[in-house]
């Protein structure tokens, strides 16, 4: 089922919540990404869809500066978070990756129990003025997150022992309890069964009602799924981005068609 059809993105005055503009990124003297352009919608899900090694997750990893960790790499161009230029000198980028949240591709709860696991950036933020506060923060993180009704009644058990799946949501539970104002989801489902997928996948349709999702994919059944933009990566390239049933039912460039229909990737 294609999701593509969200009337807020066939209007003119679509809010843009990040901006690339010019984007490049160098490995060393490896160019990985090259001259990329892409602008993503408020409170809606964009896709960003390729081959291995397209470059899409390095592109994922600039909006939150991941790749300010990464020894040897070189991000040139603009990035924007609404007015601010998070490539600035200014940028504090603790506070950067507070209102760009990120879930991993394999789920990666701390070693502590379900509750801390959540309660951590709220606490180290500041967010919380009582314990009270910080305890309905957390609840509702993880209701939020669709495992309340699971975890409600053992907050105190450790966030390792749950699920693969009930883990990667204690992730994104984890993300949100920060009021983050976009969340990057690298393959947030490929390690994950199809049951887990789907609830995850469910939970992204939810959550585009309040933040701005951005995800990588390689399953592009998941991508007409969930998302309502797509954007195409090849070779480092940003091949051609658009509606998310315009990109998967009549694209305009001919390597789209062929990664689509499986001639390649």
């Amino acid at each position: 089922m294609l999701n593509g059809n969200n009337p807020d993105l066939r209007n003119s005055e679509i809010e843009i919540k990040m901006s690339a503009k010019h984007v490049d990124v160098y490995y060393g003297d490896k160019h990985a990404l090259k001259g990329v352009d892409l602008e993503i919608p408020a409170r809606s899900v964009t896709a960003l869809i390729g081959p291995s090694g397209c470059g899409k997750s390095t592109f994922l990893r600039c909006l939150n500066r991941m790749n300010d960790t990464v020894r040897g790499c070189r991000v040139e161009g603009d990035i924007h978070l609404d007015a601010l230029d998070i490539y600035s000198k200014q940028v504090d980028v603790v506070q950067l990756r507070a209102r760009v949240g990120m879930v991993f591709q394999k789920p990666n709860p701390f070693p502590k129990s379900i509750y801390e696991n959540v309660a951590y950036g709220p606490r180290i933020h500041g967010l919380a003025d009582s314990s009270e506060q910080l305890d309905h923060i957390v609840e509702t993180a993880l209701k939020q997150a669709g495992l309340w009704k699971e975890v409600g009644n053992r907050l105190d058990d450790s966030g390792t022992g749950l699920s693969g799946g009930q883990q990667q949501r204690l992730c994104i539970a984890r993300a949100i309890a920060v009021s983050p104002e976009v969340i990057l989801m690298d393959e947030p489902c490929s390690a994950l069964d199809p049951i887990a997928t789907a609830h995850i996948e469910e939970l992204m349709d939810e959550l585009r009602e309040t933040y701005t999702i951005v995800i990588v994919t390689h399953s592009m059944q998941q991508a007409a799924r969930v998302s309502q933009k797509t954007a195409f990566f090849h070779l480092g390239t940003l091949v051609e981005t658009g509606d998310t049933r315009t990109i998967f039912t009549n694209p305009k460039d001919e390597r789209t068609q062929g990664y689509i229909t499986g001639r390649f990737g």
